[in-house]
């Protein structure tokens, strides 16, 4: 039985005093998007002049100060990542019209143009096109030049490594990183540069009222980032928490999770989240394997049989690399004060595990669709 911890802090994440340097393995974040009307009050609230600009129509200067203060949580995750670790930013562009004057703000490039400044590499980032169903996409004049806008549908996941890239020496960690593998077909999605199948919801995780306040991005996005960039027993920090996405995320990879949150609403809502993660990580942890089980019966009828066989599992797969990966169950969920502890399965979903023949690959019925 193994065990990760999860700790939220409330607070400003430009002052974490008691993190220790070079800590963490990896970032995932999504903070306020400076120039997002949504978030005026909470920049305005840190410095009054922000307030001042936007009444001005000064939206340059407005946009500055916004990022001043983000530039204080980037230094911050400077010192305690360590070299070789990862940030994932999600962050969105901003179009606002101030005395009149429509204009984009360029938020992803600020931001990349402070991390690459202090010696972060740039490596390539995502996409992410949040799907809308709105009658109504563009916007100005309509169908009359020059006035008409194209319509912003998509975010940035910026991708920057602190240092050179991360080795893994230990026995341990060489097998933790083969543990946390992912399959083939997983990593053919992941790791486009362009995603489409993520809508900008949480999937439930919590309420509409609370999605909104804090503009929480999908658990599946943290999921995969976390999956992607780290493994088991890696630290992983939010340094603007909010409804607890990131947390619940690494909780239910095997990571330890580490997370701030200005917003004392928004603290026991991050709290609740992580109790239940038991339920939603044991049933996403499934639908992976369904999902694999499923391609391995497409590939088979496709292709033939696979070379390579998962050792815990017993199932085929793609590559050699995927051979010891295994999904652990989360157990339960524990509190003690701050901190909440999380016990894993050491081993593989029983019901998963057989010496798995392509022909009952083949033939076995497609799994129940989950409840809504």
């Amino acid at each position: 039985m193994t065990a990760t911890s999860a700790r939220l802090l409330l607070g400003d994440a430009a002052d974490m005093a008691d993190i220790a340097d070079v800590s963490v393995d990896l970032i995932v974040t999504s903070p306020p998007y400076p120039m997002i009307e949504m978030w005026d009050e909470a920049f305005a609230g840190q410095d009054e002049r922000v307030g001042a600009s936007l009444r001005q129509a000064r939206g340059g200067d407005a946009f500055e100060l916004m990022h001043l203060q983000l530039d204080r949580i980037w230094s911050e995750c400077r010192r305690v990542l360590k070299p070789g670790g990862i940030a994932c930013v999600n962050i969105g562009d901003a179009t606002r019209t101030l005395d009149g004057d429509f204009q984009l703000y360029s938020n992803h490039s600020r931001i990349l143009t402070w991390f690459v400044n202090h010696g972060f590499a740039t490596l390539p980032d995502i996409l992410w096109r949040k799907q809308t169903n709105a009658p109504t996409k563009f916007m100005g004049s309509g169908m009359l030049p020059v006035g008409a806008y194209v319509t912003y549908e998509h975010e940035y996941i910026l991708i920057l490594r602190h240092g050179r890239r991360r080795k893994f020496t230990s026995p341990l960690d060489m097998t933790r990183r083969r543990q946390s593998a992912f399959f083939w077909e997983e990593r053919n999605l992941w790791f486009s540069d362009l995603w489409l199948d993520l809508k900008g919801t949480t999937q439930g995780l919590v309420e509409k009222a609370a999605r909104s306040r804090s503009a929480a991005f999908p658990y599946e996005l943290a999921y995969r980032l976390i999956c992607m960039f780290s493994i088991k027993g890696d630290v992983v920090l939010d340094p603007f928490a909010g409804t607890g996405t990131t947390l619940a995320a690494a909780a239910a990879t095997g990571r330890n999770a580490l997370g701030f949150e200005l917003d004392e609403k928004l603290v026991p809502i991050a709290r609740q989240v992580l109790r239940s993660v038991p339920d939603f990580a044991n049933a996403h942890n499934r639908e992976r394997l369904h999902r694999h089980l499923e391609f391995t019966a497409r590939r088979i009828t496709q292709s033939g049989p696979l070379k390579h066989r998962n050792t815990p599992y017993g199932f085929p797969v793609m590559t050699a690399q995927e051979r010891e990966l295994v999904i652990s169950d989360v157990l339960d969920v524990r509190e003690d004060g701050e901190v909440l502890s999380i016990r894993y399965q050491e081993g593989p979903q029983l019901e998963f595990v057989r010496p798995w023949s392509d022909e009952e690959i083949l033939s076995r019925d497609p799994p129940a669709p989950a409840a809504p």
